[in-house]
């Protein structure tokens, strides 16, 4: 979102974030004057941020606790509170516009009574409280130019009525108003052929490197482009590992003519054509980030865990640059027009 939101023309004062390979990559990235605070946002005082104006606050709390590929715990996972820090910092600092994203599943969480919808529900009527008028969609990535069927939902908040949701840029086909839909053909088939992990002594710059051991390989070699590998059950029993008919979506091998499924750091998934997994560059790629974008951290293999996010969970973590940055254009907009108050509504 940081990323998408400077190209938008807006300068950030201060981020907050408790990985320390995200502030190492937000650090990197963003030298110039940005404040980067590490650390659990519960323990910091909105106060402190409230020297000057604030036009834009905006972020997206942890998705855990609200999406369908969880436990779906809502609030009984502390993860799921955090959604209320956006409440608590804007009712001291006060910012002309908030922009949130979120899954999906924060549509019908259950609150602590256990009504469906109800965190929802109560989080808008505590912004509307602070003086707000909330307005919020559920957004494909894939209709606003990125390789990737990504479905999120957006909420902003303004104190008028001037913001409206921008227009889909694509569409599956295209048509008389959208370009077709960008595929992962598009924006992976020019980068040279990644170098090996095992031939490194450094993660390099650009983060295209495969992490693919010979085992992995060969259980890949055999799923068709566009295929799961739960899918082919063909293939001998312990290349599909235990995998079955009700594994449906297990280990996908992408397919060139078409956008991304929503990537995910907990599965990578497989090239189209090499019998690999994607690297972090082509992540990035699919994700919508410029070549120049550098990330630092590890770099995750098929086995082990780490405390900290690797560069595939940073990178499916993120929102894409490209869609933060239009919706971040439409909140300028609208913010531009309340200051000369002589603008009507931007369609």
């Amino acid at each position: 979102m940081d990323l998408g939101i400077r190209q938008a023309g807006f300068e950030i004062s201060a981020c907050i974030e408790i990985d320390k390979n995200c502030c190492e990559t937000l650090r990197t990235n963003f030298s110039n004057g940005t404040k980067i605070f590490q650390g659990d946002i519960r323990q910091f005082k909105p106060e402190d941020f409230a020297t000057e104006q604030i036009d834009l606050l905006f972020g997206g709390s942890p998705c855990q606790a609200f999406s369908q590929a969880g436990k779906k715990l809502s609030l009984g996972d502390e993860r799921g509170e955090l959604l209320f820090e956006f409440i608590r910092f804007a009712r001291t600092i006060k910012p002309s516009a908030i922009m949130i994203e979120q899954v999906k599943g924060l549509l019908t969480a259950k609150d602590l009574n256990g009504k469906s919808g109800g965190v929802f529900e109560n989080f808008i009527r505590q912004l509307e409280n602070l003086g707000y008028v909330v307005k919020y969609k559920i957004l494909s990535a894939a209709e606003y130019g990125i390789a990737q069927k990504r479905e999120r939902i957006f909420l902003v908040a303004l104190t008028n009525d001037r913001f409206n949701f921008p227009s889909a840029t694509h569409a599956e086909s295209g048509n008389l108003f959208c370009l077709p839909y960008k595929t992962v053909g598009e924006v992976i088939d020019d980068l040279p052929p990644p170098q090996k992990k095992s031939a490194v002594h450094e993660i390099p710059e650009d983060s295209h490197i495969d992490i693919t051991p010979l085992r992995d390989r060969q259980r890949i070699h055999g799923v068709p482009e566009g295929k799961y590998l739960s899918s082919q059950l063909q293939l001998p029993k312990d290349q599909i590992c235990g995998l079955t008919k009700k594994d449906t979506t297990k280990f996908l091998r992408l397919a060139r003519n078409k956008p991304a499924n929503t990537l995910r750091g907990g599965e990578i998934f497989f090239h189209p054509t090499e019998d690999r997994y994607l690297t972090p560059r082509e992540y990035m790629r699919i994700h919508g980030y410029p070549d120049d974008y550098i990330l630092c951290g590890s770099i995750r293999g098929r086995s082990g865990t780490f405390k900290d996010l690797d560069q595939y969970r940073q990178i499916s973590n993120s929102v894409p640059p490209p869609l933060a940055k239009v919706i971040a254009e439409k909140i300028k907009e609208a913010l531009l027009c309340q200051r000369f108050m002589n603008c009507s509504a931007i369609p």
